[in-house]
């Protein structure tokens, strides 16, 4: 299905937001062959024959219009690309400490030849999963035996742990962006905390919509009438919102521009961010309109459907891909054009000239220094500011930061 390990953890978050729960916690255990990986939530929980239900693929269930899930699958492709046994325990009573708990096991599955799932009684409910329910109803879902997370059959030492740790590393990063708009309180109807082993998952939001200059520019409805294989004819609205962010010297901090690259950095985070009933299925691209460009790496345009528009948005099962509609293209690439020329202007502005420049006495803090050359051009004399962009602009990740640190001591030089 494709899935990486924090993908496949963010669609067991969606079951918990549908499930109502206000905290998820995602709490990772290395002990080699032992390793577990826990998601647990707050949630209404589950009674028997639900929890059944659940882990049956294609399991049946009545959607609402904003509801995450879609096909009954997730719960159970989702953990079964990370890992050979799927635990899922429930409590649904908040006065009985009463838990039902199954498993997928496909060691069971090979040696039996039997697609079964195995019953856990009182006794067979490891602490990993009773724990998290001992004071209050909702659901763990537990993946052992993590051969396919940490690509070994039997992940021992230092390499396997230091891996693990820093693929939670990525699902903080991933959780806090796919999630954002419900870790910051935007989708009013459903607050949410999310911890990574006891760490607090913070919201990044691609718009940055705290800083001064950002300019969110009006909002564009377009009505979506799509005829589905079914031929039922699906009518809704697709809702635009186009941002362009500021200049990096207009950032309240070095701190806050570097925050806004993203995890996939400028130019590949600039485009469309799609969101499905609030959460983001695609983190950037501009969706074969138009090609990424440094000059235009300041533009990024939310675009909102609900579930009921899934099969005009061709969404696939795990909630990682999807194509703008066809008959939306033309109307959305005439919405992107003055975005984009509003981010190439933000991005080219240029530097006002000192009235000081040139007379007697005067000093140009801003000058690269009498001599100074563009990359090793000499047809002119660059700025220390237009110096500094230009650096930026050419360094990779790691030398960003050294960048930054000679340009913010030159410029403390200079006065």
């Amino acid at each position: 299905m494709g899935y990486d390990f924090a993908q496949a953890v963010a669609d067991i978050v969606d079951n918990s937001i549908e499930a109502g729960a206000t905290l998820v916690t995602i709490d990772v255990e290395f002990e080699a062959d032992e390793s577990w990986v826990r998601i647990a939530d707050n949630g209404k929980g589950m009674r028997p024959d639900e929890v059944r239900e659940a882990l049956r693929y294609g399991a049946e269930r009545q959607y609402d219009a904003e509801d995450l899930g879609k096909f009954g699958l997730g719960l159970k492709t989702a953990s079964m690309s990370q890992c050979q046994r799927l635990c899922v325990a429930s409590r649904w009573n908040a006065d009985r400490a009463d838990i039902s708990a199954y498993c997928w096991d496909l060691d069971h599955i090979e040696r039996t030849n039997k697609w079964e799932i195995l019953p856990l009684d009182r006794d067979g409910v490891a602490p990993a999963i009773r724990l998290p329910l001992k004071d209050t109803r909702g659901t763990v879902v537990l993946w052992q035996r993590l051969d396919r997370i940490l690509g070994y059959r039997h992940p021992y030492g230092e390499a396997a742990r230091r891996r693990l740790f820093q693929m939670c590393r990525d699902v903080e990063i991933h959780l806090g962006m796919v999630f954002h708009r419900f870790l910051s309180g935007e989708v009013k109807s459903r607050k949410l905390k999310i911890l990574v082993n006891g760490n607090n998952v913070w919201p990044w939001d691609p718009f940055c919509q705290e800083e001064a200059k950002t300019k969110k520019l009006s909002p564009i409805k377009l009505k979506l009438d799509y005829e589905q294989d079914s031929g039922d004819v699906v009518s809704g609205d697709v809702r635009l919102e186009p941002y362009v962010l500021p200049h990096q010297n207009d950032f309240s901090s070095p701190e806050a521009f570097r925050a806004a690259s993203g995890p996939a950095n400028w130019n590949q985070q600039q485009g469309f961010y799609i969101y499905r009933a609030g959460r983001m299925i695609q983190s950037g691209g501009w969706s074969l309109l138009r090609a990424p460009d440094e000059h235009t790496k300041l533009a990024r345009i939310a675009v909102h459907f609900l579930p009921a528009l899934d099969e005009a948005f061709k969404i696939n099962v795990a909630k990682m891909r999807v194509q703008l509609p066809v008959q939306l293209r033309d109307a959305i690439r005439d919405a992107v054009g003055p975005v984009v020329k509003l981010a190439r202007e933000a991005y080219d502005r240029k530097e006002p000239k000192s009235s000081q420049s040139g007379k007697p006495g005067s000093q140009n803090t801003g000058s690269a220094g009498s001599g100074t050359t563009s990359f090793g051009k000499r047809e002119q004399l660059l700025t220390l500011n237009e110096w500094s962009r230009k650096a930026v602009s050419v360094a990779d990740t790691e030398e960003r930061p050294v960048v930054q640190r000679v340009v913010s001591k030159m410029r403390s030089s200079n006065g």
